[in-house]
């Protein structure tokens, strides 16, 4: 008996159901998929900050270095060669950092989530930064205020962040992650990788994924991500109430307060 072949009308109509199929799960399977990435990201987030406190108990106290450029005490170091260079050989600087012995493992410096490798010139193997009020480059930013090199003197540990995911568009994470003069700005773009979430390891060793809030936010975010060096030091809430800036100065400790100033 001679078998049917298909027509091309239901061969259409086949093709067609295939793409609408594929239309309903792709979200789904991104979804999934960022979803995977935060939960590694947030992982690392909490390895680095046991490590960050493992640290300060080998050292009677005293926080690591939380400022790349000033080698001397930094918990991790600039990448050493240019973006054309191997891998390994820009890696070193993490390798050479002062946490990297209670933490072992770069990837633990880096999320899934950052494409930044993909562009040209970046040497942004490391996604995550510290903040600047936690023995960091504070003082170079805030005038009138003053950084802390002991734990004992943060106020409330667990709602003080210290690792923040940042996005440098400059080629990697260069400084620290600062709430800036006056604290009404924050300097440089968090790093959104996870659907209007970013990652944040807090001073008494937890990490959890928060929500961002204001459009300006996540435009900032997305212009740092596409390497826009224009992003600097500006106030990212013209017009909005500034939910998120608030959030983050609640959590900035500096000496004997938070960035919230009066």
């Amino acid at each position: 008996m001679r078998k049917r072949a298909f027509t091309l009308i239901e061969l259409l109509v086949v093709i067609a159901i295939i793409a609408i199929l594929m239309s309903i799960l792709m979200p789904a399977l991104r979804v999934a998929k960022d979803q995977a990435h935060a939960i590694i990201c947030a992982g690392n987030m909490r390895s680095l900050t046991l490590g960050w406190l493992l640290y300060k108990d080998d050292h009677d106290g005293k926080l690591v270095g939380g400022f790349p450029a000033r080698e001397v005490d930094a918990w991790m170091k600039p990448p050493r060669g240019t973006s054309t260079d191997p891998i390994e050989q820009q890696l070193q600087g993490i390798r050479e950092g002062l946490l990297f012995p209670y933490c072992k493992k770069v990837d633990l410096y880096r999320c899934p989530g950052d494409r930044r490798k993909r562009q040209p010139g970046q040497l942004a193997y490391g996604s995550y930064s510290v903040a600047g009020g936690l023995n960091g480059e504070e003082k170079e930013w805030t005038s009138g205020t003053e950084n802390i090199t002991l734990y004992s003197e943060i106020q409330n540990a667990a709602t003080k962040f210290v690792f923040v995911e940042e996005c440098d568009p400059r080629g990697w994470n260069k400084g620290s992650w600062v709430v800036g003069h006056g604290g009404n700005s924050w300097i440089d773009p968090v790093a959104i990788w996870h659907n209007k979430r970013s990652c944040l390891g807090w001073s008494d060793g937890h990490a959890d994924k928060h929500r961002w809030v204001n459009k300006s936010t996540m435009y900032w975010a997305q212009q740092a991500a596409n390497g826009n060096p224009d992003v600097f030091g500006k106030s990212p809430y013209p017009g909005e109430s500034g939910e998120d800036l608030k959030f983050m100065q609640r959590g900035y400790q500096l000496k004997g307060k938070n960035a919230l100033r009066p």
